[in-house]
Parts: C-alpha cells; sequence; structure tokens
C-alpha cells in the first residue's frame, strides 16, 4: 500500500488474501458475475473478485486508492472488467453504475460509521443484487441477523428480514485490518426474498420498528403510543386490530407481526 489510510474516511485495509476468499465463497462469485464493490481501498477484495472471472464495478471515494487500483490493474481496466467510479457510496446510485436490468452481486468492506446508511440503501432501492455480502462492525452484523428474543434483535434485523434473508457468515479479529479496528468486524450474508414475499411497504416497516424499539423497556402500547397519534388511533386498539399482544414488548414479536403494524400504518396514511 502506497498511502496512509484516513481516519475521516474510515478506512480500515484487508491485509491478506485469506479473507477476500472467503468472502467471494459466502457471495457464490464466478465467472460472469457483475459484482458491485463498494470501497474497494488498495484492491486485495478486488483481486480476488477478479480471479474468479467476474466484472467488478468499484465504487471509491478516496482518489488516492483510485490512483493504485488504476496502477494495480491495467489489463482488467482496458479490458473493461474493472469500471471504477468516483463515488460517495453514501450515495448509491445503481442507474449511474448501469446496473438497471442487470443481474449483481454487492460485496463491500464497509467504513463502519456508514454501514447502517448503506445497508438501508442497498435494501430500499428499486435495483436489487441478487446477494449482499457486508463486512461490517461485529456487532452491526449481530443486530442485521437478530431473530426476536435475542438481545441484538432490533430495527434492523425487522428491516433486514423484510426483504432478505441474512446470516452472520464469520467473523474477524481487528488484525485482519491495517490500521486494525478497536472492535471484531463479521461477515454477513444477505439474499434477497422472492418477489412475492418481500414486503412492500418498507419506509412503514422501519417507522414501526423505530418506534417499538426506542422504548423497548415499555409494553408496545407505551411504546407506540406516540406513533399511533400520528395516524388518529388509539395503540392498544391498533395492536389488537393486528393480532398482537398490547402487552408483550417489541423484542418478543416476529417478522410477521411488524409486518401486520406496518401495513396497518401505512395505510393510515396514505
Amino acid at each position: 500500500m502506497s498511502f496512509a489510510h484516513k481516519k475521516s474516511l474510515g478506512q480500515h485495509f484487508l491485509n491478506s488474501d485469506f479473507v477476500p476468499k472467503k468472502m467471494c465463497d459466502a457471495g457464490s462469485v464466478a465467472a460472469g458475475d457483475i459484482v458491485l464493490e463498494i470501497g474497494p481501498g488498495t484492491g486485495v477484495l478486488t483481486r480476488e473478485i477478479l480471479s474468479r472471472g467476474a466484472k467488478v464495478l468499484a465504487v471509491e471515494a478516496d482518489t488516492r486508492a483510485i490512483t493504485e487500483l488504476e496502477a494495480a490493474f491495467p489489463d482488467e481496466i482496458a479490458g473493461g472488467r474493472l469500471v471504477i467510479f468516483h463515488h460517495d457510496a453514501r450515495k448509491l446510485d445503481m442507474v449511474a453504475f448501469g446496473l438497471q436490468d442487470q443481474q449483481f452481486k454487492v460485496i463491500a468492506n464497509i467504513p463502519y460509521y456508514i454501514s447502517g446508511l448503506l445497508f438501508r440503501q442497498c435494501l430500499e432501492s428499486d435495483i436489487q443484487p441478487t446477494d449482499l455480502v457486508f463486512l461490517v462492525q461485529k456487532e452491526v452484523a449481530e443486530r442485521i441477523c437478530a431473530k426476536p428474543g435475542d438481545k441484538h434483535y432490533g430495527r434492523l434485523a425487522v428491516l433486514a428480514a423484510s426483504t432478505c434473508d441474512a446470516h452472520l457468515s464469520f467473523t474477524l479479529p481487528p488484525g485482519a485490518f491495517n490500521p486494525p479496528p478497536k472492535v471484531d468486524s463479521a461477515v454477513t450474508v444477505l439474499h434477497p426474498l422472492p418477489h412475492d414475499e418481500v414486503f412492500q411497504h418498507i419506509g412503514a416497516i422501519e417507522t414501526v420498528a423505530a418506534a417499538a424499539f426506542g422504548q423497548r423497556r415499555k409494553m408496545l402500547r407505551a411504546a407506540l403510543k406516540s406513533l399511533a397519534k400520528t395516524i388518529r388511533v388509539d395503540a392498544t386498539s391498533w395492536l389488537e386490530a393486528c393480532e398482537v399482544d398490547p402487552t408483550v414488548r417489541a423484542e418478543t414479536i416476529d417478522q410477521n407481526a411488524f409486518r401486520r403494524l406496518a401495513t396497518y400504518y401505512a395505510e393510515a396514511t396514505q
């Protein structure tokens, strides 16, 4: 690596070939695939994806990293197998990347401070990948993959389950990166649900889940009281109409219950 990391960009570069291999295995990357790689950095993961015969669309904000990628992969760039976009990943634009009407995968070593934002952008986009492989802070991965009753179960898990089947693939110690972060990391794999199983009111389910878990120690009838007022309904009546016990807490109810609550909310706000 010919340049120092920028703390302001949350850069932690992979320092071995082992992790990229496992990430590509997790995403079943194969010849002919189109892979959107977010934050390629020095190209360690990029090299592994290319070695499997896939085409890489690399989204990178740091011009120093782009210069290094251009020097490392001139043949792949000339042949069209690596296309680099100087772009802020916080404003993903799948159309600008030419991904409309394309099947593609997303693989990313995401800066921790924007991981939640990027996660939501990918899930809420009208242009959906076939697989997503995110390398994020372990705690974030646990929150994405949590199930009802788990201590990490919350808004992110509800949002993920509304569009994807998510699981935590493997964890990494700080030493897997340069510079090492202060926390462990993990790779999360998300497989989008079949179209007819995807919940259609994404904004509504995120709003309801945020309210429900915003006061997670309270019963749902209390946690949703303020949100209920915005749709001019009593919280207990709303919950009972959706066949949800008003006296339970948010961490105990499943995806189907959240979908019923969100559908009611979405229809009430139309």
